[in-house]
């Protein structure tokens, strides 16, 4: 599938559940800003909280994709796994670091080898971080061109919301999650 198709089908799945996407993205945000935001262990609460959020959130677009009941409270069932997506959001966070290091393009290309890596962990939720990581390095072999094209293909919406003052980001974002979700979705059939 191209972008425009994934973009196509997260349109389609949005249909009727904007509010409940945009909402559930902005709880995601501004609880990832305001943990981080906090003087003297703001950075410490960031590393431990971001990698469960970021997985409910990956639930609840999931959930929004496959059209089944979702509602912003999902972005807190990252929680129900802490351990794994906690140490995921360590590990991915600590080898790009590591990998940029040596220059930002490697950096960059690792971090679209572990793209995947929450997306399985949702589907194999007793799969470790450390697993899911290694899972989407093998996943994304031959195919981190592909979600960069569709990153890339979002390029547009976000010059628009910098005309808005970052308030169209309110319904990119949670468009962006969706087709992800899509991508990650195609992948895994094709495999």
């Amino acid at each position: 599938m191209r972008a425009k198709e994934f973009r196509q089908r997260a349109w389609a799945a949005l249909s009727g559940k904007w509010g409940t996407a945009v909402l559930a993205s902005l709880v995601y945000v501004l609880l990832a800003g305001a943990i981080n935001a906090i003087p003297g262990i703001g950075s410490v609460a960031s590393l431990v909280l971001t990698g469960p959020l970021y997985l409910g959130l990956v639930i609840t677009m999931s959930k929004i994709l496959n059209d089944e009941p979702a509602e912003v409270a999902n972005v807190f069932d990252g929680f129900k796994n802490f351990l794994n997506s906690f140490v995921l959001y360590v590990v991915n966070t600590l080898f790009v670091l590591l990998w940029s290091l040596l220059f930002i393009i490697p950096g960059i290309i690792k971090s679209y080898s572990y793209a995947m890596s929450y997306y399985i962990l949702k589907d194999n939720p007793n799969m470790s971080g450390d697993e899911a990581r290694k899972a989407s390095i093998e996943m994304m072999k031959g195919h981190k061109w592909e979600l960069f094209c569709l990153e890339f293909s979002y390029i547009g919406w976000m010059l628009l919301s910098i005309l808005t003052l970052g308030i169209l980001t309110l319904w990119v974002n949670p468009y962006m999650e969706v087709a992800k979700v899509a991508f990650y979705e195609n992948l895994k059939n094709s495999q």
